[in-house]
Order: C-alpha cells, then structure tokens, then sequence
C-alpha cells in the first residue's frame, strides 16, 4: 500500500475501502503480535517505524520511515514511533457455547473500547453492531480497547430487527425486570445493550420479544453508563 494511502485510513470510508485500519504504538503492536501468535489471519501486518525506532524487533514485515513521516501516520500529540497495519478481519462463526453481546447505536468510542476489553478478558463472548454504531475500528475505540480488539470477533451493520431470526432467546435490561442474579439471566444466546442516551425503541424492543432484566440500585440516580452495564452482566454470567 502506497504511503498515501495509510494516511487515508484515518477515514471510516477508506479504511471500508482498502479493508485496512491503523493502530498506533507500542503496547498495541506487542498486543498485536501476540494475537497473531495464534490467529494466522494476522500474520500478513505490515509495521512502520520512525529512525529512532529503527531496532524495534517484529515478526511483521517491517519499514523504516522519517519521523515526519511517522508524524503524518500518527493520530497523537505524540507519536510513538510504531505503527501497524492490519488487515479488517470477518468474524469467525460461532464458537460452541458462545454468546452475543449485542450494542444498539452505542456511539461513545470510550464505552465500546472498554465494552471490547471485557468481552476479551471473559472470552467466548462476541461483539455485534448495529447500524448507526461508532466504528469499531476508529482510533480512540482501538486505545480505549488496549489491544481487547484482537481477540474478540466483531460483527458492524447488523439491523436489530435480524436478531430474532439469528438468536433464539435475547435478554435485555429493563427496569422491571427479573434480577440480574437470577438462574434464568444465564440462559440466553444474546445480550441486549441500547444507545447512551435513548435505550432501544419501546416498539422495537416489544417486536424482539427480549426477556428483560434488572440490575438493582439504589435509585439515586436514573441509569448506569452502558460499558458498566455489560461490564456487570457480563461478570454474572461467568460467576
């Protein structure tokens, strides 16, 4: 790939044309080759480094740039010197027992970083996008992950109404919900999570036929931050 056309991959619609993203920095990359150890799909990255990075040691085909160079590649204030380019992989099919953690419009970079961060400590667990959503693979989502995206399968664009046909049981959370403890809340293929702000449309929902669950408080305030929301579901059903 030309060098021009790295510096593009910092839009959504050429990283969607090339099939390419970037990601910056050391602890990135070492996350990078570490899922590539074991994912032959990876094994393809390219690597840039700045002069003063030059002895930097990867598996990865590697190229040495100017730092002025690196600075054009480079999304921070201050560029670290390393980055990787990797290829926008297919979700693998489900694995046996895996589950879904379904995100509707979620828009906050930082939340589906985090989100990709407890799906990868977890495991067995895959993240699906609506349409509307942040991309996955912009690049305050890929800090916030700290690597998380390597090791979870991603699935964008895909409509809420195709979840009924896909999943057999979906749960939700609801204020009028069962317990978040109970035995029951275990029992689902997919787990349904709403926009920060709006939730999911009450009629869309109602057309899902979602279970819905409660995660109880103490009612001081009106709602729990959607990446804390997964990130208590998804310890319940690993308890």
């Amino acid at each position: 790939m030309k060098f021009d056309d790295l510096k593009k991959l910092h839009q959504k619609k050429y990283r969607e044309e090339f099939g390419y993203y970037l990601v910056e920095g050391e602890h990135l990359v070492l996350e990078l080759q570490k899922a590539a150890a074991k994912n032959p799909q990876l094994q393809g990255c390219k690597v840039y480094v700045g002069d003063d990075q030059e002895d930097w040691r990867t598996p990865f085909e590697k190229h040495v740039v100017s730092n002025r160079r690196m600075e054009e590649l480079s999304e921070t204030k201050t560029p670290q010197g390393i980055v990787a380019l990797v290829p926008m992989l297919r979700a693998v099919p489900a694995r046996s027992g895996e589950r879904a953690v379904y995100l509707y419009e979620i828009q906050d970079p930082g939340n589906l970083g985090t989100i990709l961060r407890t799906l990868a400590w977890f495991g067995n667990l895959r993240c699906v996008l609506s349409p509307g959503s942040v991309d996955p693979f912009n690049s305050k989502v890929l800090r916030a992950s700290v690597g998380a995206i390597f090791h979870v399968p991603i699935e964008t664009d895909v409509p809420l109404d195709a979840l009924r046909q896909r999943f057999k049981r979906i749960a939700c959370l609801d204020m009028q919900g069962e317990p978040l403890q109970s035995r029951a809340f275990r029992d689902f293929d997919c787990y349904l999570f709403g926009n920060e702000a709006r939730g999911v449309p009450r009629d869309r929902m109602a057309a899902l036929n979602a279970s819905p669950f409660t995660i109880a408080g103490s009612g001081a305030i009106e709602s729990l931050n959607v990446a804390t929301a997964v990130n208590i579901c998804v310890y319940e059903l690993n308890r």
